[in-house]
């Protein structure tokens, strides 16, 4: 197998821009794999669009949702809330030959490998509180006191969970049996929408935000499950940080006026085999 493991998220498809640059999204070889790290769009139609065009071009697709694909937005056909809207993608994804954080992790046996791909599905559980705030519930009051809330309040249901952070919980505990199950030896690249640490949302415009950003509950998930790397997005912060030896591989493209400021840069994040480039440049903030 000589093909290439690439990484992108946040597409954003909604946007005219962002819908070309997914149109622009090409592999190099016939082997190449493509994981997407979550919010593709919010409507499921704009949803099957992205899948399938890309689902067609690479050899592989892997997928976990971002909070975007779990809204139930009012101009969405798809009225499915909270888990059910979670599992129809995942039917909707295996239609397409796309794998799920639902399906057997696929194992990448190109250059690099075998390495394991996992896919995870964990939502965040506030515990990313503002610096201060001893409970959810004053962290959440300081949040909306400042007018940094996240549409999820609005959009993104936990049923049948009471909570968000409850089917977070639950989320964590499954996921966690499903890697515990893996051959200590086995080495992972470890795939969330959001950072298994919090250390990247140190850098955000508005700290209040990070609460929506992760759980501390996977803070050790890089150590313990051998993560060659960790690829994540939701940040819209796009770089390469390294935490305990780990990569960490922001990947997301954003909404069009974050994109169109930046330097221009391949779109896709190449992640196995490891660049030597990335390997040589560990810099950035570390830990």
């Amino acid at each position: 197998m000589k093909g290439k493991l690439f990484a992108i998220s946040d597409l954003h498809v909604a946007y005219a821009e962002n819908r070309t640059v997914t149109e622009s999204l090409v592999p190099e070889t016939d082997e190449d794999w493509l994981v997407l790290a979550g919010d593709v769009a919010e409507r499921r139609e704009d949803v099957e669009w992205a899948l399938r065009l890309l689902s067609e071009r690479f050899s592989k697709v892997i997928w976990t949702p971002g909070n975007h694909e779990l809204w139930t937005h009012p101009q969405d056909s798809c009225d499915l809330r909270g888990e059910h809207r979670y599992l129809d993608l995942v039917e909707l994804c295996r239609s397409l030959g796309v794998a799920t954080p639902e399906d057997p992790y696929p194992v990448w046996r190109g250059e690099g490998g075998p390495v394991t791909v996992a896919p995870l599905f964990l939502l965040y559980d506030y515990s990313f509180r503002v610096p201060g705030a001893s409970t959810k519930e004053e962290s959440l009051r300081r949040a909306h006191d400042a007018g940094v809330v996240c549409t999820d309040e609005y959009f993104l249901h936990p049923d049948p969970y009471p909570e968000r952070d409850e089917w977070c919980r639950e989320r964590v505990r499954e996921t966690e049996r499903r890697l515990e199950a893996l051959a200590p030896s086995e080495r992972t690249v470890l795939v969330n929408h959001y950072p298994l640490v919090r250390a990247p949302t140190r850098v955000l415009r508005y700290p209040d935000f990070a609460q929506w950003c992760g759980t501390e509950l996977t803070a050790d998930w890089h150590k313990r499950f051998n993560a060659v790397t960790v690829v994540y997005g939701h940040l819209h912060i796009p770089r390469v940080t390294w935490y305990d030896g780990v990569r960490f591989e922001e990947v997301s493209v954003g909404y069009p006026r974050e994109w169109q400021r930046r330097a221009p840069r391949g779109r896709l994040r190449q992640i196995l085999p490891l660049p030597v480039s990335s390997a040589a440049s560990a810099g950035g903030e570390k830990r």
